[in-house]
C-alpha cells in the first residue's frame, strides 16, 4: 500500500471517524450507525471503500457485519493511524465519539468472543444466487443481540 492510496482513504472526515474509533476495537456496522449518527446507507459506504484499499477487515457474524482494522498494516499507515489518534484528541466530534463508544462498551463486549468463533478468513462477497429457489437457511446459533 503506497502513501498516496492511505491519503486518499483519509481525505474524508467519516472514514477518519471510522478509523480512529476502529483503532479502539472492532464494531458492528449497528454500533457505526449509533456512535456516528448516521445512516447506515452512509457507513456501510465508507466502510466498503476502506475494506477495498486494504486498511479493514470484515467478518459475518451471523445478521451483523463486524469491522476491524487490517491486521497485517504496513508502517506508513500505522504511523499515520497513530498520528490520527493523537490529532483527533483535539477534535470535539471525535472526542464525542469516543465517549459514545466508551458508554457503549458493555453492548459491544461480545464482539471480540464473537470474532474468535468466526472463520479466520476475512468475510467475502456473497456469491450470485443461481435463478430458481434460494437454499432454506440453517438455523442460526444464540448470540448477542446488536440494537
Amino acid at each position: 500500500m503506497d502513501l498516496v492510496r492511505i491519503y486518499e482513504c483519509f481525505c474524508d472526515r467519516t472514514r477518519l471517524r471510522l478509523l480512529h474509533l476502529l483503532a479502539q476495537g472492532p464494531l458492528c456496522v449497528c454500533h457505526f450507525q449509533e456512535l456516528l449518527q448516521e445512516p447506515q446507507v452512509k457507513i456501510s459506504k465508507h466502510l466498503h471503500y476502506l475494506r477495498d484499499h486494504g486498511l479493514v477487515v470484515a467478518r459475518r457474524h451471523q445478521n451483523w457485519m463486524i469491522y476491524a482494522l487490517a491486521p497485517r498494516r504496513p508502517a506508513e499507515l500505522e504511523k499515520n493511524l497513530r498520528c490520527l489518534q493523537d490529532c483527533a484528541q483535539s477534535e470535539p466530534e471525535f472526542r464525542k465519539d469516543l465517549q459514545r463508544r466508551r458508554a457503549m462498551q458493555r453492548d459491544v463486549g461480545w464482539i471480540g468472543e464473537a470474532l474468535s468463533c468466526c472463520a479466520s478468513s476475512p468475510a467475502k462477497a456473497p456469491a450470485k444466487k443461481a435463478a430458481g429457489r434460494a437454499k432454506p437457511r440453517t438455523a442460526q446459533r444464540k448470540g448477542a443481540v446488536c440494537r
